[in-house]
């Protein structure tokens, strides 16, 4: 039997507001599909990202089609958009954020280390373009890349199945540690 809404303590707008978030920003780089960029809304506002930050070619709401995946996130998750995907990591880094690229590189760490998501305060994780991935001038400011181990045939996961395979293992990292984030009384929205 399926819970009903109140069961499930869904917070209103209005509620999301003024709970806390966790201290982590999402940056999209260059990702064509609207479709994925709704889903990134939705996974965000789930698990209370702070932030989203759309780069480049990235689609913007108010858009329908990012609607159609979002179902409302755009008006609860707080966003920005940057021309430029270095930009956006630069003033990240000069506000103090530890830089994660979400990337198959020659030096990325299996998500599955444990000492990835500990000890930063304030955490950005970067997700790069369908087919081309993070632009390399943004790996470069990227203090460490991340990959999710594939046992298949393909080496490519849906850039938003990816977002939330990881935006899920950061908030079970490091969110559950924070009672501002998880405490009883900010899940039923009090």
């Amino acid at each position: 039997m399926k819970k009903s809404m109140e069961e499930l303590n869904r917070l209103t707008p209005e509620q999301f507001a003024g709970v806390s978030k966790l201290p982590l920003v999402v940056v999209l780089d260059n990702i064509r599909s609207q479709h994925n960029v709704g889903s990134v809304f939705r996974t965000s506002d789930a698990f209370r990202v702070g932030e989203i930050l759309l780069c480049g070619i990235t689609a913007t709401p108010p858009n329908k089609e990012i609607q159609k995946t979002a179902l409302g996130a755009t008006e609860t998750v707080k966003w920005a958009y940057y021309e430029n995907t270095v930009d956006a990591v630069q003033e990240l880094k000069a506000r103090g954020y530890f830089i994660i690229g979400i990337e198959q590189t020659h030096d990325s760490i299996d998500i599955s280390d444990e000492k990835i998501f500990f000890g930063h305060e304030k955490t950005a994780l970067v997700f790069g373009n369908e087919v081309f991935g993070i632009e390399d001038p943004v790996l470069e400011y990227c203090n460490i890349k991340v990959e999710i181990p594939q046992y298949g045939t393909k080496h490519s996961i849906n850039v938003s199945v990816c977002a939330g395979i990881v935006i899920w293992e950061f908030c079970r990292r490091h969110g559950n540690d924070n009672p501002l984030i998880f405490s009883a009384s900010a899940g039923n929205g009090k």
